[in-house]
């Protein structure tokens, strides 16, 4: 008896340790994007962009007292807003940012964010490859080669509309909506909506204010991914779920800082040339 309990003790552990290693290897198993799953995702987007457009603060960090001004000493606000309801096999990740980018003007941040071919420069490791495939006026056809690493290597092929709206001199908006998001795998490209299904849309609203001495950025990030298969939370749960919150909080940081090296670059070049 002693002999044969430890004989399945070990082949317990044979068989957890086979069924470890291939759910590392794989992560998860292959899916593909239902139409359904699409649509109530999209309708996900008109609701935010109603809410966005309806609401009576430009800035929504207004609606939470106190906090503009935490926004302006330095903090890095990131707030999630969980949907009431998912699709069905997959899950929308809804979050909001915001920092304060002090001694620039409105139009020194919008040189810098749309100048998409400098992304990469930019937001290095995380956007690999940066390219404007297309610009009219204020409008632009964008791709972007992403990269996560979370468990896992994820390498996504993306391309984006963006649209961006001059309110006033001092207030500024964009939207931007995915037109591709593809795995690539192994070097091979795989058609959108399909593979491990870790992002199938990215899109995000952003609002520019310049006031108080700088420039507020803020941004409202919604992504779509598969939803979690079962017995698979541990592997899987840190690769979707926190994938939106880092992108937004790298995002806004590394925004932040190319802009103050920007604008200590300038006064340092204004300083040379004075008399």
């Amino acid at each position: 008896m002693c002999l044969f309990g430890n004989m399945k003790t070990l082949m317990f552990r044979l068989v957890f340790f086979v069924g470890i290693t291939l759910g590392c290897a794989a992560v998860a198993p292959a899916v593909e994007l239902r139409q359904e799953t699409r649509d109530q995702y999209r309708q996900y987007l008109r609701n935010v962009e109603k809410d966005l457009s309806s609401r009576g603060n430009f800035l929504l960090m207004d609606t939470v007292p106190g906090m503009r001004e935490r926004v302006r000493g330095g903090y890095v606000h990131i707030q999630e807003r969980r949907p009431k309801d998912e699709p069905p096999g997959g899950l929308i990740h809804h979050w909001e940012g915001a920092v304060f980018v002090p001694g620039v003007k409105v139009n020194d941040v919008l040189k810098l964010v749309q100048n998409y071919d400098g992304h990469k420069n930019i937001y290095s490791p995380e956007v690999n490859e940066s390219q404007t495939l297309e610009r009219k006026g204020n409008s632009f056809r964008i791709r972007l080669r992403l990269l996560t690493k979370k468990i896992v290597t994820v390498l996504l092929e993306t391309e984006h509309k963006v649209e961006y709206r001059q309110i006033d001199a001092q207030h500024w908006e964009s939207t931007s909506n995915s037109l591709k998001v593809a795995e690539v795998d192994d070097s091979k490209e795989l058609p959108p909506g399909t593979g491990r299904g870790y992002v199938w849309s990215l899109d995000s609203y952003w609002r520019f204010l310049e006031a108080d001495g700088g420039v507020y950025l803020e941004c409202t990030s919604v992504s779509l991914s598969r939803d979690i298969p079962f017995g698979m939370s541990r592997l899987i749960r840190p690769i979707i779920e926190n994938f939106p919150e880092d992108s937004l909080r790298k995002v806004l940081a590394k925004t932040r800082d190319a802009m103050k090296k920007s604008s200590a670059a300038g006064v340092a070049e204004l300083s040379t040339q004075a008399p």
